[in-house]
């Protein structure tokens, strides 16, 4: 970690010169500027690779270059020109490696060769393939219960890895299959198919092109998915009014310079992204549609009163909905005091958003984990389809919802398959396809996979890519728990934490990134992607890949199935390592409605997009409508203590120079902080309400009743422009605060958006310039 503390405010929009710069930086960093700008010329293109970090929309009419800073950085990070060889596992033990930070242990580059650890030496060591495999598989079959394995996966593996991944593991006799989504999106899989049927958005790039209002909730664009800028910039400049919540001023939600506009960067032009921009008490969003959707009803009645026209959609809701009345009374009841205390925001703020609203005859609601990582994150994504579903914006062009899911093929996973759910996956099917009776006992998701870690009940874990113990909650004690395992398999295309924390046999096992030409002995292999519209996208690596002794994850998983499992004559593992086009026909079998001529409908421009009935005001709900769900109280993290004046709620975040648990670099530029991430944001009036200063170091402190201590030190105050009695640290480092027990009910999903703590002076203080 630099030694120096620079905090800096950025003065500049986001994109622009800052955002050029930014990837000429990692670009040179990386060492191949030159063969790296060439390859993102093909990325998000038909024809060539899927972005591997988020899941934005990729256009059916790609810009020239149709990828964003972050997208670059992805792309640079996994073609560097730096190598993990073993000749570095040599020179280091797991214990130093244990000392360095995330940034540096990426950095050493792409992993080259199988390795597994050797606890006499404490270093990993080379292995070969063959035995690396063989073991794996022995020590698979001697579990006694196949319900003591857990088999993760991270969300850039391949439509075709993730199915035939997850047969592996009902094959094998569970239904364990916790993956990423767990930890943001879980909350949007849960909540919306009670409302509208649906698990994931309603919305494509056409209707943000048709759209007349655009409301956005807790989703930092600018840093997390920033190609969904240009749609954003476009509709400005129709006119169209952005109302954005969110608890920090977020540049990209502010002000942006679009880097392919030769004009825009030599004049220095700027759009403004959010119309009205209301910071919400981080917790309080579903108070603030509370609010919204009450003011909306009391226009309504005033329209009606004086004999104007309605505002709501009543001939919509009398035909598709179920639940108003009580949706309505229960509005009823919440008085404006407590809805402006939860919420933050005063009364006059929240009806100025429903007078916006109610002019538009349609509407797109954009939302992130700022709503979904809530102890009742579920109840607020249904409150804010509630909010559409008052004016009928479902199922209409220029309408809909839109969760913007963060790694670029969680939302693929699911669909083929990769859930700890057995209903959401037909299981009659895969029994009639492959001969054999699958589980139908619920699974381990993310939560529950870190407490039967903690109970000692998990004998192997398998991890198809991510950094599963640095991402989960309770940091410290998982990782003092995940060493008791028996075995630990680190499937990756880099170093990270996970792979040093080794159970008694561990294995890191390097495969080919998504950029890479993937060949096998019938020839060039392509894979497939799904973005967070529904589309389904093919994807050809077009480098060489970054070691000979490198294999593809599907080659991978199937070698491991077929070593691990009894032989089945239905299952042609040794095939579909060869041909994966032989996986999309199963895929396909498995899946006819939604994956029916597969091979040549993944190719078409803009992909093509899997069926979402609330796009038709079909409604696959329980009551065959689309349903007002009314909520159980107006507090979105219920679980926690009264807070009193000294209790903050601390939200964690990712800065502009990361992807999930991937660092990039220590620059933040957007919030001004350069060469460090060991800083905690705090208002200015909190700073002196406690007697601190700017600089003070100070430790953080969880406020639970579960008797645990957490502690986050060596933390230095930023002032900055954060609601009151609210705080912000870096994800993953602040992970460690985060109790296990306090997630999002109904969903599991982390509540990492609101975790209680106080604050505590440590001593000393450092120069911010």
């Amino acid at each position: 970690m630099p030694s120096r503390q620079i905090y800096r405010p950025y003065k500049g929009p986001s994109g622009g010169w800052g955002s050029a710069r930014s990837v000429g930086n990692i670009l040179r960093r990386e060492g191949n500027p030159a063969s790296a700008g060439l390859a993102l010329t093909r990325q998000n293109k038909v024809d060539g690779f899927q972005c591997v970090s988020c899941a934005w929309i990729k256009p059916a009419t790609p810009l020239p270059f149709e990828f964003c800073e972050n997208g670059a950085k992805a792309t640079a990070w996994e073609i560097t020109s730096h190598r993990c060889t073993p000749e570095f596992f040599k020179d280091h033990t797991v214990t130093e490696l244990l000392t360095w930070d995330d940034y540096h242990l990426e950095q050493a580059g792409r992993l080259t060769h199988p390795m597994r650890y050797d606890g006499d030496q404490d270093k990993y060591i080379p292995v070969s393939w063959g035995r690396a495999i063989e073991e794996i598989a022995a020590e698979l079959q001697a579990v006694r219960d196949p319900k003591n394995v857990v088999f993760y996966s991270s969300g850039r593996s391949s439509n075709e890895v993730s199915y035939i991944y997850g047969l592996f593991a009902r094959l094998y006799g569970n239904n364990n299959l916790p993956d990423s989504s767990n930890m943001c999106h879980e909350t949007t899989s849960v909540a919306l198919p009670q409302s509208i049927g649906v698990p994931v958005g309603t919305v494509t790039l056409e209707d943000f092109a048709k759209t007349e209002c655009i409301l956005f909730f807790g989703q930092n664009a600018g840093s997390n998915s920033p190609r969904i800028l240009h749609p954003l910039q476009e509709a400005r400049r129709r006119g169209v009014p952005i109302i954005t919540y969110n608890p920090l001023r977020e540049r990209g939600l502010e002000r942006f310079t679009n880097p392919q506009s030769p004009q825009e960067m030599l004049t220095g032009e700027e759009t403004t992204i959010s119309s009205s921009y209301n910071q919400v008490r981080t917790g309080g969003d579903l108070a603030a549609l509370t609010g919204v959707c009450k003011a909306l009803i009391e226009l309504d009645e005033q329209k009606r009163q004086a004999h104007e026209a309605a505002i709501l959609d009543w001939e919509f809701i009398k035909e598709h909905c179920h639940g108003f009345e009580s949706f309505i009374q229960w509005l009823s009841r919440q008085n404006w005091l407590t809805i402006e205390q939860e919420s933050g925001l005063r009364r006059e703020a929240l009806t100025a958003s429903a007078v916006t609203y109610s002019r538009a005859k349609t509407a797109i609601a954009v939302y992130g984990m700022g709503l979904t990582q809530h102890r009742a994150g579920v109840e607020t994504v249904r409150m804010l389809a509630n909010l559409l579903l008052l004016k009928g914006n479902i199922g209409k062009t220029g309408a809909g919802i839109c969760p913007v899911r963060g790694h670029s093929n969680v939302q693929g996973q699911r669909t083929v398959g990769i859930t700890e759910k057995p209903e959401l996956v037909p299981l009659k099917r895969l029994a009639e396809q492959y001969s054999f009776e699958p589980p139908s006992e619920k699974g381990l998701d993310t939560i529950e996979a870190c407490e039967a870690i903690l109970d000692g009940k998990i004998r192997a874990f398998v991890m198809l890519g991510g950094n599963f113990a640095r991402a989960v909650p309770d940091r410290v004690r998982m990782e003092k728990a995940w060493r008791h395992m028996n075995l630990t398999i680190n499937i990756a295309t880099k170093l990270n934490r996970s792979q040093l924390l080794p159970g008694k046999i561990s294995y890191i096992l390097p495969v080919l990134g998504r950029t890479e030409i993937d060949k096998t002995s019938k020839g060039p292999q392509s894979l497939s992607m799904e973005d967070t519209s529904g589309c389904i996208h093919g994807n050809r690596g077009v480098r060489t890949p970054a070691s000979p002794h490198l294999i593809s994850e599907p080659r991978l998983i199937a070698e491991l199935a077929k070593a691990t499992l009894p032989e089945n004559s239905e299952v042609p593992w040794g095939e579909w390592m060869e041909d994966y086009s032989l996986i999309r026909k199963a895929i396909s079998k498995t899946y006819p409605d939604i994956f029916h001529d597969y091979e040549s409908r993944m190719w078409e421009p803009g992909g093509f997009q899997r069926p979402l009935s609330a796009r038709h005001r079909q409604w696959d709900t329980d009551t065959g409508k689309a349903n007002f769900v009314t909520p159980t109280s107006l507090g979105e993290d219920r679980d926690l203590p009264d807070p009193g004046c000294d209790v903050f709620r601390l939200m964690t975040l990712r800065s502009n120079d990361q992807f999930n648990t991937t660092i990039y670099g220590y620059t933040d530029r957007f919030r001004g902080i350069h060469q460090t991430r060991d800083i905690v944001f705090m208002n200015p009036v909190d700073i002196e309400r406690l007697n601190f200063s700017k600089g003070d170091q100070v430790e953080l402190r969880t406020v639970a009743r579960d008797g645990i201590e957490r502690r986050h030190g060596d933390l230095t105050i930023i002032p900055y422009d954060i609601p009151i009695g609210c705080l912000g640290a870096y994800y993953p480092e602040a992970n460690n605060l985060l109790p296990l027990e306090h997630y999002a009910i109904g969903s599991h999903t982390p509540a990492a958006k609101s975790i209680p703590v106080t604050i505590h002076k440590t001593g000393g203080r450092r120069m911010i310039v």
